[in-house]
């Protein structure tokens, strides 16, 4: 009896834990209290407060790249990877109104699972997104009209998780205009991007039910280790993080690279890549980076993965992580096999002491930055 397509990919989705406790079957055609919970080999978390919760795959899938800048994105080749990083079980996608097609694109991708996959499949896929508006008044009516927008776009009554960020003066109106939405069922969890300890501490104090507050957190980049993740660990809310990767610059690609001479090594010719490379300037440097890089390189030659893979799997290991994100060049490029390694990757002492050594000779960028969030708002 020949086998389908699909059922392939239920095989596949069972041995990284997609289903649990479902049946298989052929498919059709084509203050605060938070907690995380991490089950399956640690590829899940579930971000909880109180009655709100929401279960994300801890590696997530970023899709700034799609807001131009890392190559002409195809609308149909872009779906066509979403399923491929969904179907290996990565299958939380980050985005934001204002990166160009992403929210559309997940509309199209959630409607291809909707008709192609079991409903157990859907479950398991979140979309979680942003919303960046102009400095205004923050109103019920205009808070409620722009998340209509991205429910629209996205293709969903309710939005997994909106994720508001610091840019706007207005967050605390505007938090208690998305929770009064979150109790009418058009959002299901509220967190917040980009936002400092103080910050966040008068969100808890005011009683909004935030899960988690994304920040960029890296090896380089410890800034969420020393303040913020002392009141998270105070108050449950859960850190995911981006720029874990430096937009590429922790990988072999860049390992003994040399910058200085044009042409000689790989371009900085993407917004990610220019954006970590000004954070290597502040922490030491690029020599000093390249003997980060080294480091990294044996470690991850030990345990027989990349580096991108140790960098992801150092950060998901430190307190208050919930979940790192790893940016997706959807139809251009795939690293599917490096993210799900980091799920069995397990850093040993000698790995961890390792990496501190080497990350201890740069500057503390809490002292030249500021917290998380602030080289967003320095003047």
């Amino acid at each position: 009896m020949p086998v389908s397509v699909h059922s392939v990919i239920a095989t596949n989705l069972a041995t990284t834990g997609f289903y649990r406790n479902v049946s298989r079957r052929r498919i059709g055609s084509s203050s605060v209290n938070c907690s995380v919970e991490t089950k399956e080999t640690d590829r899940w978390a579930k971000l909880k407060n109180g009655n709100d919760s929401l279960e994300i795959c801890r590696v997530l899938n970023g899709m700034w790249q799609t807001s131009g800048g890392w190559g002409k994105i195809d609308r149909n080749d872009a779906v066509e990877a979403m399923l491929r990083y969904a179907d290996a079980g990565l299958s939380t996608f980050d985005m934001a109104d204002h990166y160009g097609p992403a929210e559309d694109l997940y509309g199209i991708f959630v409607n291809r699972v909707r008709r192609e996959r079991p409903p157990e499949y859907l479950e398991k896929i979140k979309g979680l997104t942003k919303w960046v508006p102009p400095p205004v008044k923050m109103t019920s009516s205009y808070v409620r009209q722009n998340i209509d927008i991205s429910r629209k776009r996205m293709d969903v009554a309710s939005l997994d998780m909106l994720q508001w960020d610091y840019a706007n003066d207005g967050y605390l109106d505007a938090l208690k205009h998305l929770t009064d939405l979150k109790e009418e069922g058009k959002i299901k969890t509220v967190a917040l991007t980009n936002f400092d300890t103080k910050r966040l501490e008068i969100i808890l104090e005011n009683g909004i039910p935030v899960v988690s507050n994304q920040v960029q957190h890296s090896i380089v980049d410890m800034r969420p280790q020393q303040r913020m993740a002392q009141l998270c660990e105070l108050t449950g809310v859960k850190l995911i993080t981006y720029g874990t990767v430096m937009g590429g610059l922790l990988s072999e690609k860049f390992l003994d690279a040399n910058l200085t001479i044009p042409f000689a090594g790989p371009s900085l010719n993407t917004p990610s890549l220019q954006k970590y490379k000004r954070m290597v300037d502040a922490w030491g440097g690029w020599s000093l980076f390249q003997g980060l890089l080294r480091t990294m390189k044996s470690i991850a030659t030990k345990h027989g993965v990349s580096i991108p893979t140790v960098a992801v799997r150092y950060i998901l290991d430190q307190q208050g992580v919930g979940g790192s994100m790893i940016g997706v060049r959807l139809g251009l490029a795939e690293h599917i096999q490096d993210a799900n390694a980091i799920f069995s990757l397990v850093l040993d002492d000698e790995d961890v002491n390792s990496i501190k050594e080497a990350t201890k000779k740069g500057k503390n960028l809490l002292q030249v930055i500021g917290d998380c969030g602030d080289e967003y708002r320095r003047v």
